[in-house]
């Protein structure tokens, strides 16, 4: 399957459980593989025949800084299912959610978690 890949989009939220993190807010790192056909849109040159990669930004965006959420899990399943919902040409997605310096006690770089769907996961 072929792919478009957009990565490390960075956004400033106020996702997540305590009550500082939706107050300060933080920044988080997203990346998204598109799973999709790119045959006809190589042949073509054709942006209808792909997936606007500008939009796709707007829309992980539009999410990311919008509503806080408790969990970056509801953030990277807001993300799939609205990409599904806005682009027919994709087959299946992954999402990466990345949460630099989360206020829990350790030595880490961050925390992520990372979903793979498909088109028939919405139907």
């Amino acid at each position: 399957m072929d792919k478009i890949i957009v990565k490390d989009m960075m956004f400033y939220g106020y996702h997540g459980l305590y009550p500082e993190e939706n107050k300060l807010g933080q920044r988080f790192t997203v990346s998204v593989e598109l799973m999709t056909a790119l045959k006809k849109a190589g042949e073509t040159d054709d942006m209808n025949d792909s997936i606007h990669y500008g939009q796709v930004y707007q829309l992980v965006q539009k999410i990311v800084e919008g509503e806080a959420k408790n969990l970056v899990e509801a953030v990277a399943e807001d993300i799939a299912h609205q990409l599904f919902d806005q682009f027919d040409k994709l087959e299946a997605c992954t999402v990466k959610v990345d949460k630099p310096g989360p206020p829990i006690p350790g030595y880490y770089d961050k925390v992520a978690i990372e979903i793979t769907r498909e088109r028939q996961d919405y139907a």
